[in-house]
C-alpha cells in the first residue's frame, strides 16, 4: 500500500481502488499501514508544505519507536506535554495500542483509529495521533486546545426574560449546551462530515422517543447528497436541504439559543449543528413559527397573546402599507376623507414624481440605511442609520423630492418589519413588498388582492420536510390554533403540535390541567390560614 505523491491519493495495490484524499469518508476504507515508517512517510507526503502540522519522533518504555502527529494551534500544549511525559516514563509492559488505551494516561478521551479517514478527521479536529511500533493502528488523544470564544449572550435573539446563553463556533460546546437542557439518553447525536476541503463536522440531533425515524432518515439522506468543496456556515446547508429552492420564504429555521433548539426537539423536530457557526438549523419549519419568539413562553400568556396579535397586524402593514398608499393616490382617491385628501394633495403639489416612484425612492433609501447600519461598527451603526433617516427624510421633504405623508408611510412600514421575530421571515416580507407595490401601481387595490392570492397559493403549496407550510391554518388543525394566533397557558398545552410527525403526541399528564381548570389555579387548600386578631396569632 503506497501513497501517490503526484495526485495525493492512497492506493492499496492489487484490486483496491485509488481513493482521493480530499474525501475523508472514502478514506475510511483505506487501513493504516503495518509499518511505522510507511505511516510516517504517508502523513509527511500528505502534509507536505503544511508548516502547522507537527510530526515528532519519540520512544516510549523500553525503546519502543513511536511518533505523534498534531496540528499546532488546535492542541492544548500543557495537556500534550503531560501526555508525552507520561509516555516517556511509562513502564506498563505495552504490547499493543489497545493495551496502552487500558493503561493510565493523563488524557480524558482516547480512542483507536485503524484507517486514514478516522485518523485525519481526528487530527483535523484537534486530536493528537500516536503511532506505536509495527501496529496498523493509531491512538487519538483528545487533548484539544481551549475555546476561542466563550459562551455569551445571544446577539440576534435578545430577550428580557429567559436564558442568556448562546451557541458558539465550537461543535462540542454546542452539543454540550443542548445536552445540559435535555439530560436524557434518548437525545441522539449522529455525526457526519461535509466538504471535501473543509471536512466540516456536522451533528444531526433529535429525541429518539419523539421524532419520527422517517424524518430523521430524510434529513440524513439530504445531507449525504451534498458534495461540495467546503461548508463554512450553516447557511449553505440550508439552501441544499430546503424543499423549494426558489421560494422567498424560509423553510429552515436557524437559532443561536440552546433552549429554542431544545424546545424544537421536544416538538419532534430535528436539529443540524454545524461546526464553525453559532447558528443551529431546525427542521421542519412552518410559517406560524416566523411570528413566534422564545420570550412568548417565558412571560404570562395574556401579554404574549396580545403581542402576537400585534405582530400579525404589523406583518400586514409591513407588507401592504406602501402599496395601499400608492393605490389610493393613483386610483381610489374617493376612499379618503375630503379633509385628509386635500392635505395629502397639498403636500404633493410640488412633487415631480408619481406616487409609485416616490415610494420606490424612499423604500430603496430606507433599505440602504438599514444595510449600512448593519455593516458599520456597532458603536456608530445605529447612530448613523437614525441620523441618516432623519436628515435624508427631512431634506427630501424640503427639497420637494418626496412628500411628508410618504415619509410617514415608509417609517411605519420599517417599524412594522422590525416586529417580526424571525429575521429570515422579515427578509421575505421586505422582498415581497416591492412586487406588491408595482401591482398596486398598475391595478390599484385589485393588484394588491391579486398579489395576496398568489402569495397564499404559494404558501399553500410549500412544504418543509413534507410538512405543509401553512400548518395549522391549512390544513386546518383547530386544536393547534391556540398556540399560533394566541399563546395558550402552559398547563393547557398537553399535546405536541398535531401537524408535526411525532411518535409520542403527549407531553403533559392530564391530571394537572384538569385540576387547574376545575379550581381556576392552585388554591393551596392544605395550607393553614390563621383567623382572628394579631394577638391571637
Amino acid at each position: 500500500m503506497l501513497l501517490d505523491r503526484k495526485n495525493g491519493s492512497v492506493s492499496g495495490g492489487g484490486d483496491k481502488q485509488v481513493t482521493d484524499i480530499r474525501f475523508l469518508d472514502e478514506m475510511k476504507k483505506v487501513p493504516l499501514y503495518a509499518s511505522l515508517e510507511d505511516n510516517k512517510l504517508a502523513l509527511q507526503t500528505m502534509f507536505e508544505e503544511c508548516s502547522d502540522v507537527i510530526v515528532r519522533d519519540l520512544a516510549i518504555e523500553q525503546g519502543i519507536p513511536a511518533f505523534i502527529v498534531f496540528i499546532d494551534g488546535l492542541v492544548s500544549s500543557d495537556s500534550l506535554n503531560d501526555a508525552l511525559k507520561a509516555l516517556l516514563v511509562f513502564e506498563g509492559g505495552i504490547e499493543t495500542p489497545e493495551h496502552l488505551l487500558k493503561m493510565r494516561l493523563p488524557v480524558s478521551q482516547a480512542k483507536p483509529a485503524d484507517n486514514f479517514g478516522d485518523l485525519l478527521l481526528g487530527v483535523f479536529g484537534g486530536d493528537t495521533a500516536l503511532f506505536l511500533g509495527s501496529f496498523p493502528q493509531a491512538i487519538l488523544l483528545g487533548i484539544r486546545g481551549p475555546e476561542k470564544r466563550s459562551v455569551d449572550e445571544p446577539s440576534t435573539e435578545s430577550v428580557v426574560r429567559g436564558p442568556k446563553e448562546a451557541f458558539v463556533e465550537n461543535l462540542r460546546t454546542n452539543t454540550s449546551l443542548l445536552r445540559r437542557r435535555l439530560r436524557t439518553p434518548r437525545l441522539k447525536m449522529k455525526s457526519m462530515t461535509l466538504g471535501a476541503e473543509s471536512n466540516t463536522g456536522i451533528v444531526v440531533s433529535y429525541l429518539e422517543d419523539i421524532a419520527m425515524p422517517s424524518s430523521v432518515e430524510e434529513v440524513i439522506k439530504r445531507l449525504e447528497k451534498i458534495k461540495i468543496d467546503a461548508v463554512l456556515d450553516s447557511g449553505s446547508i440550508e439552501e441544499f436541504i430546503q424543499d423549494n429552492a426558489y421560494s422567498p420564504f424560509p423553510q429552515v429555521q436557524y437559532t443561536e439559543r440552546p433552549e429554542v433548539a431544545a424546545a424544537a426537539l421536544l416538538q419532534g423536530r430535528i436539529a443540524i449543528i454545524v461546526d464553525g457557526t453559532p447558528f443551529v438549523l431546525l427542521v421542519p419549519f412552518v410559517f406560524a413559527e416566523i411570528m413566534q419568539a422564545s420570550e412568548d413562553y417565558y412571560e404570562r400568556f395574556q401579554i404574549a397573546t396580545l403581542i402576537r396579535w400585534l405582530r400579525y397586524l404589523f406583518l400586514v402593514l409591513s407588507l401592504t402599507t406602501p402599496a395601499f398608499y400608492v393605490a389610493i393616490l393613483t386610483y381610489h382617491q374617493d376612499l379618503l376623507p375630503t379633509t385628509l385628501l386635500l392635505t395629502v394633495a397639498a403636500s404633493r403639489e410640488n412633487i415631480p414624481f408619481p406616487a409609485v416612484v416616490e415610494a420606490l425612492i424612499m423604500e430603496v433609501t430606507f433599505e440602504a440605511l438599514r444595510e449600512a447600519g448593519i455593516r458599520l461598527p456597532k458603536a456608530i451603526g445605529s447612530a448613523v442609520s437614525i441620523l441618516g433617516a432623519l436628515v435624508i427624510g427631512q431634506s427630501a421633504v424640503q427639497a420637494g423630492v418626496v412628500s411628508a405623508p410618504m415619509v410617514i408611510v415608509v417609517s411605519i412600514t420599517g417599524i412594522a418589519s422590525f416586529t417580526i421575530p424571525k429575521f429570515n421571515g422579515a427578509i421575505a416580507v421586505r422582498m415581497l413588498r416591492f412586487p406588491i407595490l408595482f401591482a398596486a401601481a398598475l391595478f390599484g387595490i385589485y393588484g394588491i388582492l391579486l398579489s395576496a392570492v398568489f402569495i397564499l397559493g404559494h404558501l399553500a403549496n410549500l412544504r418543509s420536510l413534507g410538512v405543509p407550510y401553512l400548518s395549522p391554518f391549512g390544513p386546518l388543525t383547530a386544536r393547534d390554533l391556540g398556540d399560533t394566533l394566541a399563546r395558550q397557558p402552559w398547563w393547557t398545552m398537553d399535546r405536541r403540535p398535531g401537524y408535526m410527525p411525532v411518535k409520542d403526541p403527549v407531553r403533559l399528564d392530564e391530571e394537572l390541567p384538569k385540576e387547574i381548570a376545575a379550581q381556576g389555579g392552585q388554591k393551596g387548600k392544605d395550607i393553614r390560614h390563621y383567623e382572628g386578631n394579631d394577638e391571637e396569632r
